[in-house]
């Protein structure tokens, strides 16, 4: 296919996107926004920056002959440091895509909005709204009930709240944090997957790095203590006393714990039981206000199309049975 049709098609694409909307960069996940769109070039401007910076139509060209001539896909490393946006408009046409976890640019056949655009690329004037959907997790439940609680009691001030309103508030907090923790986890072993790069990736709320942790395993403690020795070194010097022999000991001497520890107590709550069904019940109650809502919205935006429609029926009505003379 000649270029021309696939650079008039991604403009076409962009004149569908709002003024508002962010694009990002494929690998070091930037974002941009578009802040004009010409015949022979695009200017783009990076998020908190005032200097806007040309992306030019023969650039995506080359691009494109790239990406189309070769049988293999695209690797995106091979792009240089400033040409990542190159790759995410090219990926608005419908016949590319860009696969984030191979971090390839490809064709398609199966036309697949861009993963790299905040935004839809089609309006859908039967449903202009989209329906909201509850997500399957505890995070979610949990969390909810926790909003619910912060907005009824208000706590500003811990001081002034009930004792039962404060075991709520820990309560809720403690299985957020458990719930949250999970997810965090599950969320870090698939980004780990997906960055390729020791460079921060950025996204609307924040940045993460891949990076690398050094643990150590003593091995056993014959062959430490050996090779140690081999090398001039006592066995005094690097053993310690063992806690669990210390305390095998204890059980058969007359001395006491605190002969041999220094004991330093401390206080603190511990979340003891958690009313499953007094939280579900509140939950159903908290998802049906949501329901409702959703309900009620509709029912207006259903209002107003028939309103709409029907002033527009008076209107082709009038002027379908007027003449002039």
């Amino acid at each position: 296919m000649p270029f021309s049709g696939i650079w008039h098609t991604i403009l076409d694409e962009i004149d569908e996107v709002p003024p508002t909307a962010t694009f990002r960069t494929p690998l070091s996940d930037k974002p941009f926004r578009i802040e004009d769109a010409q015949e022979h070039r695009l200017l783009i401007a990076y998020r908190d920056q005032e200097t806007t910076i040309p992306l030019k139509r023969e650039q995506f060209e080359t691009l494109y002959d790239r990406v189309s001539d070769s049988p293999q896909p695209f690797d995106l490393d091979r792009l240089p440091a400033d040409a990542e946006p190159y790759a995410t408009i090219l990926s608005i046409h419908p016949l590319f895509e860009i696969d984030p976890r191979d971090g390839v640019l490809k064709p398609t056949d199966n036309p697949t909005p861009s993963s790299l655009v905040d935004a839809s690329l089609s309006v859908n004037t039967q449903d202009p709204e989209p329906t909201r959907e509850e997500p399957d997790l505890p995070l979610y439940s949990d969390s909810l009930l926790l909003i619910d609680a912060l907005e009824r009691y208000e706590p500003t001030d811990l001081d002034t709240m009930e004792t039962a309103e404060l075991v709520n508030l820990y309560t809720l907090c403690s299985d957020v944090q458990r719930n949250a923790d999970d997810l965090r986890q599950q969320v870090r072993s698939l980004l780990l997957d997906r960055l390729h790069h020791d460079q921060p990736v950025h996204g609307q709320y924040g940045s993460v790095q891949r990076t690398s942790r050094r643990n150590r395993t003593l091995k056993d403690d014959g062959v430490v203590l050996d090779k140690l020795e081999a090398q001039g070194i006592d066995r005094e010097r690097v053993t310690t006393v063992d806690t669990s022999k210390v305390d095998e000991a204890l059980e058969v001497t007359d001395l006491s714990e605190s002969d041999l520890y220094e004991i330093d107590e401390s206080q603190y709550v511990r979340k003891a039981d958690v009313d499953e069904e007094r939280k579900e019940s509140r939950l159903q109650g908290l998802k049906d206000q949501l329901a409702a809502v959703d309900s009620t919205k509709s029912e207006d935006l259903r209002r107003e199309i028939e309103e709409l429609e029907s002033r527009i029926e008076e209107l082709t009505s009038f002027k379908s049975g007027t003449t002039f003379e």
